[in-house]
């Protein structure tokens, strides 16, 4: 059994890469900050909009703010000890090798699915020794119980893997809660299993 003394210094010496801002991006941070991580490197190109409050941990008087701007200010507010790396741009290959490669994990947090798959294929051909947690299959709402989390090998994939976001079916704030903070707790068991 782990103290909350060895805990808390396994997570405020770790640093976490998020990839998106956004309904994800954003909650996993929250989580992160909460539970005391030292770093959290954030990149996102996007700016907060009204239609997307349902599920992204902003505020009405950050509407039109860069979603890395508004993140790093709320987890301030939440955590000052957790240092966050904002970085304002949309990831290419090449920018997720510069920024997360010091990453003790990353957390895959993109709607776009294109550069979802060139996030996940950078990091499993140019960074296979890293943990990446990303989320599949988290729209709609209701029936908690088919949300799980997968392992294979380094790659963790949390959500039920089938939910895509439509009209009849969009992301909203629970669905989209529970899968964020899945990730985030597969982040510290990831980061508590060195102890």
């Amino acid at each position: 059994m782990r103290t909350y003394d060895q805990i808390h210094k396994i997570l405020e010496n770790s640093k976490i890469g998020i990839a998106g801002a956004g309904g994800l991006g954003s909650n996993v941070a929250t989580s992160l900050a909460r539970c005391g991580i030292g770093k959290l490197v954030i990149a996102d190109y996007d700016s907060v909009s009204e239609d997307c409050l349902n599920r992204q941990y902003f505020f009405y008087d950050q509407i039109g703010i860069k979603k890395v701007s508004a993140l790093e200010h709320v987890l301030e507010r939440i955590n000052p000890h957790t240092k966050v790396e904002a970085h304002d741009i949309k990831l290419t290959e090449e920018k997720v090798i510069e920024l997360f490669t010091d990453c003790d994990v990353i957390v895959e947090a993109i709607g776009d699915a294109r550069i979802k798959q060139q996030l996940i294929e950078s990091v499993l051909v140019k960074l296979p020794e890293k943990h990446l947690v990303i989320a599949s299959g988290l729209a709609g709402y209701g029936n908690n119980n088919r949300f799980t989390t997968e392992q294979y090998d380094k790659l963790w994939v949390c959500g039920d893997q089938e939910a895509e976001v439509n009209e009849l079916n969009p992301p909203m704030a629970p669905a989209v809660g529970i899968v964020a903070n899945m990730q985030a707790n597969v982040v510290i068991d990831i980061l508590l299993r060195k102890l």
